[in-house]
């Protein structure tokens, strides 16, 4: 039976095909802003087109051209941005989880597509999400060159959608930071964060709101802003600082530090036979709380503060291994 024989519509399904071309027009010009020439094709294609040639012919020397592939998500802290209605720099999360894994290589960002599901798309919603993927790109030097937006009806709570993003970036082979030479002796150096960024964020919660109480609107001692906003720092960006190390020849292996802390990420960019073996110490500073403030203390556990091991990584977010 066809939809004109039934008298549905994709509407009567929960689908809102107006409201998605609604998107498409609020989002063009703000994602056409990160493109460059080498970028072939705008929105609305079934693929994105993005050309290579003058970025290998000006490497100059550059013999083994290497595309490099990053894919992740935001996790939990979408739980922030729901409770507190606030969308506009989750979108900088997801450009930065996945910018900051490819750059550990070496490799210069050079295009990110997005994917937003939804239950009931809004327009007004998934523009500031988006909106804040562009911006996640402008500051990484790359282009947001395509994306899916997904309308699935009864797949999402109300108010709810989830992200996923996929960067593509380029590097000469013989300049890959891939942390074979590591060395003993090698000096590791601890890149600072500005918050919890897009790890943790489950435990971070459960803490915060179901054990200790607090609320969104809680604004803590030495905080300046509330708990909510706190929570919703955007996490860091890297890539600049990647380029430098690797055009320096400084950085022997690179390690974005994300789930599992130091004892988590860091063997993973180091040569088998010196895999380094350290234990996470407590740290009692969790959030970017610098300034002073009035409000509750930060929550503490019966016989002591509150430790942070491994998810919550305290202030350090990458780290770059170079030569003592």
């Amino acid at each position: 039976m066809s939809t004109q024989d039934s008298g549905l519509t994709y509407r009567d399904a929960g689908v809102d095909i107006e409201e998605a071309d609604r998107l498409i027009d609020r989002i063009k010009d703000v994602a056409k802003a990160t493109h460059g020439p080498q970028v072939l094709s705008g929105l609305g294609g079934f693929a994105s087109l993005f050309s290579l040639k003058d970025l290998i012919e000006a490497g100059q020397g550059m013999t083994d051209p290497v595309l490099v592939a990053g894919t992740d998500g935001v996790g939990t802290k979408l739980k922030v941005a729901f409770a507190t209605g606030r969308h506009d720099t989750v979108g900088i999360d997801l450009v930065a989880m996945c910018v900051n894994d490819v750059v550990t290589t070496g490799a210069r960002p050079l295009f990110f597509l997005d994917y937003f599901g939804t239950g009931r798309l809004s327009a007004d919603v998934a523009a500031q999400v988006i909106s804040g993927v562009a911006e996640g790109c402008r500051r990484s030097g790359c282009a947001l060159v395509g994306g899916e937006t997904a309308e699935l009806p009864g797949l999402y709570d109300p108010g709810e959608y989830d992200l996923a993003g996929f960067c593509v970036g380029l590097l000469d082979r013989p300049r890959l930071v891939d942390g074979t030479n590591v060395q003993p002796g090698d000096v590791v150096v601890g890149v600072h964060a500005q918050g919890l960024h897009s790890n943790g964020l489950s435990l971070a919660q459960k803490v915060l709101f179901e054990h200790a109480g607090l609320t969104h609107d809680t604004k803590l001692q030495g905080c300046e802003f509330d708990l909510g906003t706190e929570l919703l720092r955007p996490t860091d960006l890297y890539a600049k600082l990647a380029v430098v190390l690797t055009d320096a020849g400084i950085a022997k292996a690179m390690a974005h530090i994300t789930g599992g802390g130091l004892p988590g990420n860091l063997p993973r960019v180091l040569p088998a036979s010196g895999r380094h073996h350290s234990r996470s110490r407590p740290s009692h500073s969790s959030l970017s709380c610098n300034s002073p403030g009035s409000g509750p203390s930060p929550p503490s556990r019966p016989g002591g503060r509150l430790s942070w091991p491994r998810t919550l990584r305290g202030r350090c977010d990458a780290v770059p291994i170079r030569a003592s």
